[in-house]
């Protein structure tokens, strides 16, 4: 009797699962972003589903011919670079002032949790407004087609890795939250995200992609 799920199937759900984690799962922009809603207790559940669809969309389009709409309209990548390099310096200017100032801990940080719409807004921003994302998604896309009819597993392999280190980012910034109750654990972190964000900026407009 033959398996429902064939050795190539999984194998190309195997080799999606690795290549996933394998770009997935750094400190980047919207890791840094969850990290920090998710100490605020601020809306974590619905950034973390609105991130993980985003990569579910793009992953799966990505196998389906975003490597052909790039190479027929190669100014998106420039487009998505500069827009990406502003938001990300913007972020690094707002998490620097937070460094800087006196205020206390978890309730002067709910006291600046913004709306619902506002933090799914940043997840949007923090996905999309990324060029790594992209290229990401261009990897994804060139690597599934090795795997000929077996490429939709490989996408589902490279979304359960996504979901994975989603919620690994969702579970770790619940698990370190009391530590954040003195409030110089928030100006550090507020400027290591701003360090970090500026510095990614800056690779970008001066590196490129």
């Amino acid at each position: 009797m033959l398996s429902l799920v064939s050795l190539p199937s999984l194998a190309a759900w195997a080799s999606g699962a690795a290549t996933g984690l394998g770009l997935f799962a750094v400190v980047g922009a919207q890791s840094a972003f969850i990290l920090r809603q998710g100490l605020m207790r601020a809306h974590l559940l619905s950034i973390l589903l609105i991130c993980a669809l985003i990569d579910a969309v793009f992953i799966f389009a990505s196998v389906w011919g975003l490597q052909t709409l790039a190479d027929k309209f190669p100014w998106l990548t420039g487009v998505i670079l500069w827009f990406g390099v502003a938001f990300l310096a913007w972020y690094a200017l707002a998490s620097a002032r937070r460094a800087l100032r006196s205020e206390s801990g978890l309730a002067a940080a709910r006291h600046a949790v913004p709306s619902r719409r506002a933090a799914l807004l940043g997840a949007v921003g923090f996905t999309l407004l990324n060029p790594h994302f992209w290229l990401d998604m261009m990897v994804v896309g060139s690597l599934a087609y090795g795997f000929a009819e077996s490429r939709l597993w490989f996408a589902a392999g490279a979304l359960s890795a996504s979901i994975i280190w989603l919620a690994v980012l969702g579970a770790g910034s619940r698990l370190f939250a009391p530590a954040f109750s003195n409030p110089r654990a928030w100006r550090i972190l507020d400027g290591v995200i701003a360090f970090v964000m500026a510095w990614l900026a800056a690779r970008l407009a001066y590196g490129g992609i």
